[in-house]
């Protein structure tokens, strides 16, 4: 179906269908678009609490991320305020090389240290799970809770 129109005043002839094929492909190309940018608002975030023997071992907390899937983790907040030890260790734990390792840790004290640490605090890529544990030096620290936050965004 030619027909007549004016681009920027010159007169054209042009194929009506080549004109919608290429509508359709801008419709197409705006639409990947729109799914890349929709992923910027993140993922639902984590919270919870967990409640565990703190002092008796190491104990995991939560676990962020998944296996082969790639995301950008933007923060990381535990909630230590029912807890009373001097030393307090959280450790972070992810596959290097396809071997878990430690590949954070640092002590805080509940009398001195705010009751809301931010242990993550900048973007960090991550492309498995990443374990989050917490041990006290406090018998009085067992069975107590503690919370946990974290803000995943996706990068498919």
């Amino acid at each position: 179906m030619p027909g007549e129109f004016y681009i920027k005043g010159k007169k054209e002839k042009t194929d009506l269908s080549q004109v919608l094929a290429d509508l359709d492909q801008l419709e197409i190309a705006a639409e990947a678009i729109k799914s890349s940018t929709d992923k910027l608002a993140g993922e639902v975030p984590g919270n919870g609490s967990i409640t565990a023997d703190w002092q008796i071992a190491e104990t995991d907390i939560v676990m962020i991320g998944a296996e082969d899937v790639k995301h950008k983790l933007h923060s990381l907040l535990l909630g230590i305020q029912n807890l009373a030890g001097t030393v307090i260790t959280v450790s972070l734990y992810m596959p290097v090389n396809g071997v878990e390792r430690k590949v954070y840790e640092q002590p805080f004290n509940a009398a001195t240290d705010p009751a809301g640490l931010w242990i993550v605090n900048g973007t960090v890529g991550i492309h498995a799970i990443l374990r989050v544990t917490l041990q006290s030096n406090e018998a009085a620290d067992n069975g107590k809770a503690v919370d946990y936050d974290y803000l995943l965004e996706a990068m498919q």
